[in-house]
C-alpha cells in the first residue's frame, strides 16, 4: 500500500473545498460536502452518530479516509448551529482520538529506535488498530505519514471548532467561561479513562452520552433548546490542553530532524494568539494554561522566537488584560526549557523601541511597563542580567516607562540578589549591582514627573517592608522622603507620608525613638567602645558619623539581633548595659545607634511640615498625615504629641473622611480599655488645651458619648478625679475633670444630675481659691443642667446657689484676670437656671453701681450719672467691672428674650401639630381668617403678637417703657460719653477696652443706639493705640453687620480697611470676620475684595492660611464668584505697591481656584480686552502673566488668536512676549495636530509683531533722544567780525549784513564745531563734547542786546532747518565751514559746481529773500534738493 495523501493546512477552513492546479492528487481535500442546515434533526443526529461510530470503531487513522474526512469537515463547518448533544459527541470523539494518538507517537518513536527495523523498513505493529492490520504490517514510513496526517487533521479541526464556537458565543453572548460543572461535563470527563480502551467500549460510552443529552433536550421547551448548558468552558479547556500536549510531544520522527513543518506551527500559533485576544478565555485557568504552554513550546522548543516575540508585543500593545498572562507565559517557558531567549528577545525589542513611540502610545507604554514589572517579578535573575538594555529609557520622555523601570528595580532588589551561593567575587559583584540599583532609585526621587516620583517612593516603601534597605541607606531614604513632603504634587506627598509611616513601622532601631534616650545610650556605648579599643578612641567612634560601608551592609541582620536585648533593657529603663559581644559587634551597635539617632532627628524635624499638611486642601494629605502622626506617637517621636493636639480642630471639617480619620486617631490614642487610663489621658489633654482645642474636644467628646464609645466607667473615673477620690489629684486636674464632664453632659445631660451637691461644694468651695478657673467651670456645669435638674437644684439649695453667683459677680474673691471669664459664665448660669432672671439681674446692676459710686443711701435711678464729678474718685478696676456687668446683663437679657420667643413658637407648633393629629374641628371664622392671612402672605395673629412683644421687649432693654428709661438705658449715655473722652481713654487703655466692649454690646441690642455711635466706633477702631481695643472692635463689627446689615453697609470700605492694620491680631480677626460674613451671605462681595486677596501674601503664616481657606471656600459657592471678581482684583492689585513675586503668587492662587473650562475661556477674552486703553508697561506685564497662568483649551487658544489686535501694541515689551511664549509652549504639549499648526502660525505672528514693534520703539526712542539733543543746543548764526556786527546793530538796527562781508557761523550739535559766538550777547559759548553724538553747550550769563527783526527771523529760520533732519545739520555745517574759508573754500568743496552753489547758499541766508523762488542764476531743480539731501560731491568732499 502507498503513502496516504498528505494533509496541508489551508489558509481557511473553506479552502479545503477548493482545488489547486497541479496539486489535486497530492493533497487531502474535501470531496463531498454535506449541507448540515438542510438535514432534519433525526438525520443530523444519525450523521453525528455514524461519524462517532467510525472514529471510535475504526483505527485512529481512519480520519484520513475521504468519507470520514468529508463528514468531519461538514460538521466542523456548521458546528455553531449543531445541537448541544451533537456538539458534545463530536468533540469528545475527536479529542479522545487525539489523546490516544499522542501515546502512539511516543511508542512509534520507541519502535523506530531499533536500527535493524529501521534498516529493513519494518517494525512491530503499534496496536490492533494500526493501519493495514488485516493485511499485514505496514512500513515505518507509512506509519509515520499516517501519524503525521492524523495529528494535523485532528489539530486543525479541533482548533477551528474552538475558534468558530467562541466567535458564535461572543456574538450571541453565550460564553459561559467554564463557570460550573454540569452533569454532561462530568460524564464527558469520564472519557479520559477510555483513552487506551477498546474501540467498542469507547463508542458505547460516547453513544450513551449522546442519548443522555438527547433525553435532556426533549424535556425542554423549544425556545430554550439552544441554551442547554453543555459546559463549553470545560470542553474548550480540555481541547486546548490536548493540543498543548501534542506540541510538547517529541515530533521529530514525524516531521524530521528540522522540526515540525512551518504551516503546522504557524496555524497553531495563529490560533493560540487569536484565542489570547479573548478575555473570557483567559479567565478560565485550564484554557489559559494550555494556551501559555502552546506559545512557550512554539517559541522555545521549535525556535520561533522572532515570530512569537512580534505577536506577543502586538498583544501587549493592544490588550491590557493579556499583559500578566503573557509575562507568565514567557517566564514559564524560560523555567521549563531552561532557555530565556524569548524573554531576552522581548527585552531587547523593548529596549530598541524609540522613546517617542511610547509618548505617542500612552496605553501601549503602560502595558509594556506592566509586562516588564511582571517579568522581573517572575524571572528576576534573567531581568537583572539584561537590565542594561532598558536603562536608556530612564532618559526618555514617557513617564510610564520610567515608572515601570522603577518597579523593575524594586523587584530586582527584592528577588534577584537573594542567592547566597558563589564565591566572594560573585557576591561582591551582586552587592555592587544592588547598590547601583538603589542609587538609581534615590536619583529617580527627583524625577521631573510627579508620577515617577510617587512610584519611586512606593517602591522604597515596599523595600522597607521587606527589610531590603540597609541601615547605612535608611537615613538617606528617610531624608528624601521628608523632603518630598513639600512636593507640589499631592500624590507625591501621599507616597512620602506612606513611606515614612512604613519606615517607622519596620524600623530596625526599636520601639522607643526619643532623641534623649538615643543620645544617652549612644554616649554610654561610645565610652564602652573606647575602653575596648586597643589604641584608644577609634576614628569612626570619635567622629560618630563615619561608619565603614561594608560593616553596615554585612551586619545588617546581626545589628538588629544585637539590638534586641538592648531594646528590652531600654524599655525597662534599666541602667545596666547588656553585653553585645566583641569589638566588631560593639562598633556595629554604635553605628546602629548613630543611625537611629539621625532617623529620630529627621522625623522630629518634619513635624512642622506635618502641621502644615494638616491644613492642606487635599483630603489625602490630611488623612495620611494623621496616620503618620499616630505612628510617630506610637514610637514616641519628639513633637508628635503637640502635633496631634493641632489635629483636633479638624473635627469641624465638612469632609466626612477627614472627620472619621480624626475620630479614629482620637480613639486610638486617648481611649483605652482601662477606664482610669482613658480618663487620665483625656484629663491631661483638657488641662493643656487652648480655647480652640477645647471647643474641638467638646465636639469630639459629645460625639463619642452619643455613640457610646466613651463608657460610663470612664465617666465614673472622671467623677473620681473631680471628687479627689484618687491620691495625688490636683486642683487643676479637678477642674479638668469637671470640664470633661460638662462636655459629656452636652450630649447626655443626665451625667450631672447625680452629683449636683458635689459641683456646688467643690466648684465654689475652698478649691476655687486655689484654682480660680474651677468656679468658672462650675458655672458652666450649672448652665448645662437639664430642666429637671434645674428644678431639683432650685428646690434643694436655690437661694444658696444664687447667693454664691451674686457674690461671684459683685465680689472680689477672684483675681482680676480670672474674674471676667467667671462673671461671664456666672451671669449666663443665672439666666439659665433662675425662673425670673431679669429681677436678679437688675439687683446685680444696682449693687454694682452702688458699690462703684458709694451711694448706698440713694436709689441708683435718682443719681445723675452724667455728672463728671462722680468719676473723680472712681477706681478704674471697679469701673471696668461695672461696665462689664451692665453690658453683659444687657446682652444676656436679649438672648433670654429670644429664647422665650423660641419657646412660645415651639409650644405653638406643638399645639398645631396635636390639633392636626387629633382632627379637632375648627371654627369657620378662624379658618376663613387664616386663609385670608395665608393668601395675603401675612402671618397669623399669634405670630404677629409674638413678634410685637419681642420687639417691644428688646427696645425696653435700653429705652424703657413710654418715656422712662430703665437702669441700663440710663447707663447707655454714660458709656457712650465715657468712650468719647479721648484723654481718659489714652491714660487708661484697660478702661478703654472695657468701655468699648460695653458700647459694642449695647449697640448690638438697639438699632438707634447703634446708628448714633457708629462713627465713634469706626473712629476708635482706626485710631486707638491699643491693638486689643482695635481687635475687639473688629470682632464687634462682624456682629453688628450680622444684626444690622443696612446700617453697616455704607461702612463696608472701613471694615475692609482693617485688613491693612499693622497689628497681626487685628488683621487676623478682620479676615475671620469678613470670611464669616461673606461665606454666610451676610455681606456682599464688594469691590474691596482685593484687600482680602493681599492677605494671601501676609507676613503672618496664620493670616495667609486663613485667607487661602476663605478663597477656597468662596470658590465652592454657586458658579465660583472668584471668576467674576478676578478682573477687578487684577486691576486694583496692579495699582498697589506690591512686589512682582507677591502679585504673581496671589494671582496664581486665585486663577488655580477656577476649574471650569468655560470660565477659563471667558477669562481669556476679558483679560485680552483689558490691554485696550492701558499704556502702563507694568500692567501689561501683569495681564500677560495672568494669561500665562490660565489653562487653555482649544477654544481658549482661538479666542487668544482672535483678540490679537487688543494686545499687539504691548508685544514690544520683552516680558510680555515671554509670557505669551510660555502660553504657546504649554499649548504645544497637549494640542492636537490641527491646533498645533495654528499655534505655530500664531507664534510666527507674535514674533513678527514683536520685532516690528521693537524696531518702531527703537526709532521713536532715537528720534526723541535726538530731538532732545537738538533742542538743548541753541542754533545761533553769528558773524566772525563781532565788532562790526555790534556797530551795525548800534548804528542801524534794521540794517542788513551782506553775506559776502559777514561770515555767519552755525553752531551745530555735531562734532567739529569748536566754538560759537553768541549773536545776542556777543559772548563766547564753549561747545563741549561729552559723549559720542552728544554735545553740551555751556553759556555764561548773558545780557540781552537789541537785534533787528530781520536778524531774529533769520535765526528762527536757521533753527527750523537744524531741527529738520540730520542731513540738514551736515549741510549747514558745510555752509559754516564754507563761509569761514571765504573765497577759496567753495571751489575746494564743490568742484565744478562752485559757481552755481555759492550764490544759492548766500541767497538761502539772505534776509531779503522770501524763499519763494530761486535766484535767477540758480537752477530751480537744484533749489529744492540741497536742504533735504546735499549733493554727492559735497558729501564726498566732506
Amino acid at each position: 500500500m502507498g503513502f496516504p495523501p498528505p494533509f496541508v493546512f489551508p489558509a481557511a477552513l473553506r479552502d479545503l473545498e477548493e482545488l489547486s492546479d497541479g496539486d489535486d492528487d497530492h493533497r487531502l481535500r474535501v470531496a463531498t460536502v454535506t449541507e448540515v442546515s438542510s438535514l432534519r434533526p433525526a438525520e443530523l443526529e444519525e450523521l453525528v452518530k455514524g461519524l462517532a461510530f467510525d472514529l471510535s470503531d475504526k483505527e485512529i487513522f481512519c480520519v484520513e479516509e475521504q468519507g470520514v474526512f468529508d463528514r468531519i469537515y461538514s460538521l466542523a463547518k456548521a458546528f455553531p448551529r449543531l445541537p448541544p448533544a451533537c456538539k458534545s459527541l463530536l468533540l469528545d470523539t475527536l479529542r479522545s482520538n487525539l489523546s490516544v494518538l499522542l501515546p502512539s507517537i511516543c511508542s512509534l518513536s520507541r519502535t523506530s529506535s531499533s536500527p535493524q527495523d529501521a534498516a529493513n523498513g519494518t517494525a512491530c505493529p503499534l496496536s490492533s488498530r494500526s493501519p493495514l492490520s488485516s493485511g499485514g504490517h505496514a512500513s515505518l514510513g507509512e506509519r509515520v505519514a499516517s501519524h503525521r496526517n492524523a495529528l494535523k487533521i485532528y489539530t486543525f479541526f479541533l482548533l477551528n471548532i474552538v475558534l468558530a464556537e467562541e466567535s458564535a458565543s461572543s456574538a450571541q453572548e453565550h460564553g459561559d467561561g467554564g463557570g460550573g460543572v454540569s452533569k454532561v461535563g462530568v460524564l464527558a470527563g469520564s472519557l479520559l479513562f477510555f483513552y487506551t480502551g477498546s474501540s467498542k467500549s469507547r463508542f458505547c460510552f460516547c453513544l450513551s452520552i449522546h442519548h443522555f443529552l438527547c433525553f435532556q433536550s426533549q424535556g425542554r421547551k423549544k425556545n430554550t433548546a439552544t441554551s442547554i448548558s453543555w459546559n463549553w468552558g470545560t470542553q474548550r479547556g480540555r481541547i486546548v490542553n490536548v493540543v498543548a500536549n501534542s506540541m510538547e510531544t517529541d515530533l521529530q520522527l514525524l516531521f524530521g530532524p528540522s522540526g515540525a513543518e512551518e504551516k503546522y506551527l504557524s496555524f497553531v500559533s495563529k490560533c493560540a494568539f487569536s484565542m489570547f485576544e479573548n478575555p473570557v478565555l483567559l479567565k478560565d485557568d485550564d484554557t489559559r494554561n494550555g494556551l501559555c504552554r502552546m506559545i512557550g513550546s512554539i517559541s522555545t522548543k521549535y525556535h520561533k522566537k522572532a515570530e512569537t516575540c512580534a505577536s506577543i508585543l502586538d498583544l501587549i500593545y493592544k490588550f491590557d488584560f493579556t499583559v500578566v498572562h503573557l509575562a507568565g507565559t514567557v517566564a514559564t517557558a524560560e523555567k521549563k526549557y531552561g532557555d530565556g531567549s524569548l524573554a531576552i528577545a522581548l527585552i531587547r525589542e523593548i529596549g530598541r523601541t524609540d522613546t517617542k513611540d511610547f509618548v505617542r502610545d500612552a496605553a501601549g507604554a503602560e502595558n509594556v511597563g506592566r509586562f516588564l514589572v511582571e517579568l522581573a517579578d517572575l524571572s528576576p535573575k534573567l531581568m537583572a542580567t539584561n537590565l542594561g538594555i532598558l536603562v536608556s529609557h530612564f532618559g526618555g520622555e514617557s513617564y510610564k516607562i520610567r515608572n515601570a523601570l522603577v518597579g523593575v528595580l524594586g523587584k530586582l532588589v527584592l528577588k534577584a540578589f537573594k542567592d547566597i551561593d558563589g564565591d566572594m567575587s560573585s557576591k561582591s559583584l551582586r552587592l555592587r549591582g544592588k547598590q547601583a540599583m538603589l542609587e538609581i532609585l534615590l536619583e529617580r526621587c527627583r524625577d521631573v514627573s510627579a508620577y515617577t516620583r510617587s512610584r519611586v517612593l512606593q517602591v522604597w516603601a515596599e523595600l522597607c517592608e521587606e527589610h531590603a534597605v540597609s541601615i547605612g541607606l535608611w537615613n538617606e531614604v528617610a531624608s528624601v522622603a521628608s523632603g518630598r513632603l513639600e512636593d507640589k504634587s499631592a500624590m507625591v506627598r501621599k507616597s512620602a507620608l506612606n513611606l515614612l509611616n512604613t519606615m517607622l513601622q519596620y524600623n530596625p532601631f526599636g520601639p522607643n525613638l526619643r532623641i534623649a534616650a538615643f543620645e544617652t545610650t549612644l554616649e554610654k556605648y561610645k565610652d564602652k567602645l573606647c575602653a575596648m579599643e586597643p589604641n584608644g578612641i577609634s576614628e569612626s567612634a570619635a567622629d560618630g558619623t563615619v561608619v565603614h560601608e561594608e560593616a553596615v551592609e554585612g551586619q545588617h541582620e546581626s545589628v538588629s539581633d544585637s539590638c534586641l536585648p538592648f531594646r528590652e533593657e531600654r524599655a525597662k529603663e534599666d541602667s545596666t548595659m547588656p553585653d553585645v559581644g566583641n569589638l566588631e559587634q560593639t562598633r556595629a551597635l554604635v553605628a546602629s545607634l548613630e543611625a537611629g539617632l539621625r532617623f529620630s532627628k529627621c522625623l522630629s524635624s518634619a513635624m512642622k511640615t506635618l502641621v502644615q499638611l494638616m491644613a492642606s486642601a487635599s483630603v489625602t494629605d490630611v488623612e495620611n498625615t494623621i496616620l503618620l502622626l499616630m505612628r510617630c506617637e506610637q514610637f514616641q517621636i519628639d513633637g508628635s504629641e503637640a502635633c496631634l493636639r493641632k489635629m483636633l480642630p479638624l473635627v469641624f471639617s465638612q469632609d466626612k473622611s477627614i472627620y472619621e480619620a480624626v475620630e479614629n486617631a482620637f480613639m486610638t490614642i486617648y481611649i483605652r480599655n482601662n477606664p482610669s487610663e482613658s480618663a487620665l489621658n483625656l484629663l491631661n489633654l483638657a488641662v493643656d488645651s487652648n480655647i480652640g482645642d477645647l471647643a474641638a474636644l467638646e465636639f469630639m467628646i459629645g460625639s463619642l458619648v452619643s455613640k457610646g464609645e466613651i463608657s460610663m466607667s470612664t465617666i465614673s473615673a472622671l467623677w473620681d478625679f473631680f471628687n479627689f477620690n484618687i491620691n495625688g489629684v490636683t486642683a487643676v486636674q479637678c477642674r479638668g475633670a469637671l470640664s470633661l464632664l460638662c462636655m459629656a453632659a452636652k450630649s447626655s445631660p443626665g451625667i450631672l444630675s447625680s452629683r449636683l451637691q458635689d459641683i456646688i461644694d467643690i466648684g465654689f468651695g475652698r478649691w476655687a481659691k486655689e484654682e480660680p478657673l474651677l468656679a468658672r467651670t462650675a458655672c458652666v456645669a450649672l448652665e448645662r443642667l437639664s430642666v429637671e435638674d434645674r428644678e431639683k437644684l432650685i428646690n434643694m439649695s436655690g437661694s444658696r446657689v444664687f447667693g454664691i453667683l451674686q457674690g461671684l459677680i459683685t465680689g472680689f474673691m477672684l483675681p482680676e484676670n480670672i474674674w471676667y471669664a467667671a462673671a461671664d459664665k456666672a451671669i449666663s448660669a443665672l439666666y439659665s437656671i433662675h425662673p425670673r432672671p431679669e429681677i436678679l439681674a437688675a439687683e446685680l446692676v444696682k449693687t454694682s453701681l452702688s458699690t462703684l459710686f458709694c451711694c448706698n443711701n440713694e436709689e441708683p435711678n435718682n443719681v445723675d450719672y452724667t455728672d463728671a464729678s462722680l468719676y473723680a474718685s472712681v477706681p478704674v478696676s471697679k469701673l471696668s467691672r461695672c461696665l462689664f456687668i451692665i453690658s453683659h446683663i444687657a446682652l444676656s437679657q436679649l438672648v433670654y428674650i429670644e429664647s422665650c420667643v423660641r419657646k412660645l413658637q415651639k409650644q405653638r407648633s406643638i399645639r398645631e401639630k396635636s390639633k392636626v393629629e387629633t382632627g379637632a374641628p375648627q371654627d369657620g371664622t378662624t379658618l376663613a381668617k387664616d386663609g385670608i392671612n395665608a393668601e395675603l402672605g401675612l402671618a397669623s395673629s399669634e405670630d404677629v403678637m409674638i413678634d410685637g412683644l419681642s420687639e417691644k421687649a428688646e427696645k425696653e432693654i435700653l429705652s424703657g417703657c413710654c418715656n422712662e428709661r430703665n437702669i441700663i438705658g440710663i447707663c447707655a449715655p454714660l458709656i457712650s460719653k465715657l468712650c468719647r473722652n479721648y484723654n481718659l481713654m489714652q491714660k487708661y487703655p484697660g478702661l478703654q477696652a472695657s468701655a468699648m466692649l460695653a458700647l459694642c454690646r449695647l449697640m448690638i441690642i438697639d438699632a438707634n443706639f447703634c446708628e448714633a455711635n457708629l462713627q465713634l466706633l469706626f473712629t476708635i477702631v482706626e485710631n486707638a493705640p491699643s491693638e486689643t481695643v482695635r481687635s475687639n472692635c473688629t470682632v464687634a463689627l462682624g456682629d453688628l453687620a450680622a444684626r444690622f446689615p443696612n446700617l453697616l453697609e455704607p461702612w463696608t470700605e472701613n471694615m475692609y480697611s482693617r485688613l491693612r492694620d499693622p497689628s497681626v491680631s487685628v488683621r487676623k480677626n478682620a479676615v475671620l470676620v469678613l470670611s464669616h460674613l461673606i461665606l454666610n451671605d451676610m455681606m456682599k462681595v464688594k469691590g474691596y475684595i482685593n484687600e482680602m486677596a493681599m492677605r494671601l501674601e501676609d507676613e503672618d503664616d496664620r493670616i495667609s492660611s486663613l485667607a487661602k481657606l476663605f478663597f477656597h471656600e468662596l470658590s465652592k459657592k454657586g458658579s465660583n464668584p472668584i471668576y467674576n471678581l478676578l478682573p477687578d482684583i487684577l486691576s486694583r492689585l496692579s495699582n498697589q505697591n506690591l512686589k512682582d513675586e507677591q502679585f504673581r503668587s496671589i494671582m496664581q492662587f486665585l486663577i488655580n481656584s477656577i476649574k471650569k473650562d468655560k470660565q477659563m475661556e471667558a477669562l481669556v477674552e476679558k483679560l485680552c480686552n483689558r490691554f485696550s486703553g492701558i499704556s502702563d508697561v507694568r500692567q501689561w506685564e501683569y495681564i500677560a502673566y495672568c494669561l500665562s497662568q490660565l489653562t487653555f483649551t482649544e477654544r481658549g487658544f482661538k479666542k487668544l488668536m482672535e483678540s490679537m489686535k487688543t494686545y499687539e501694541h504691548a508685544l514690544c515689551e520683552d516680558t510680555v512676549i515671554d509670557h505669551f511664549r510660555n502660553i504657546i509652549s504649554k499649548g504645544k504639549k497637549f494640542a492636537k495636530i490641527e491646533l498645533k499648526s495654528c499655534i505655530e502660525e500664531f507664534e510666527g505672528k507674535l514674533n513678527k509683531i514683536h520685532a516690528e514693534r521693537k524696531e518702531q520703539e527703537m526709532v521713536s526712542r532715537n528720534a526723541r533722544e535726538h530731538k532732545e539733543q537738538i533742542g538743548s543746543v541753541k542754533g545761533i548764526v553769528l558773524s566772525e567780525d563781532g565788532p562790526e556786527i555790534e556797530a551795525n546793530v548800534a548804528g542801524d538796527g534794521a540794517s542788513d549784513i551782506a553775506p559776502s562781508e559777514d561770515q555767519t557761523k552755525i553752531a551745530s550739535s555735531l562734532p567739529g564745531a569748536d566754538c560759537a559766538i553768541s549773536g545776542e550777547s556777543c559772548i563766547s559759548s564753549t561747545v563741549i563734547e561729552s559723549e559720542a553724538d552728544s554735545l553740551e553747550v555751556q553759556s555764561p550769563k548773558t545780557s540781552q542786546k537789541g537785534l533787528s527783526r530781520l536778524r531774529t527771523k533769520k535765526m528762527q529760520m536757521t533753527e527750523l532747518y537744524v531741527i529738520k533732519s540730520q542731513s540738514c545739520c551736515i549741510f549747514f555745517r558745510a555752509v559754516a565751514r564754507f563761509r569761514r574759508r571765504r573765497e577759496d573754500a567753495p571751489r575746494r568743496l564743490y568742484g565744478p559746481d562752485a559757481d552755481l552753489y555759492v550764490p544759492y547758499l548766500r541767497a538761502s541766508f539772505d534776509p531779503g529773500h522770501d524763499g519763494q523762488a530761486p535766484p535767477p542764476q540758480v537752477d530751480p531743480r537744484r533749489w529744492c534738493s540741497p536742504p533735504c539731501s546735499p549733493p554727492a560731491a559735497l558729501l564726498n568732499n566732506l
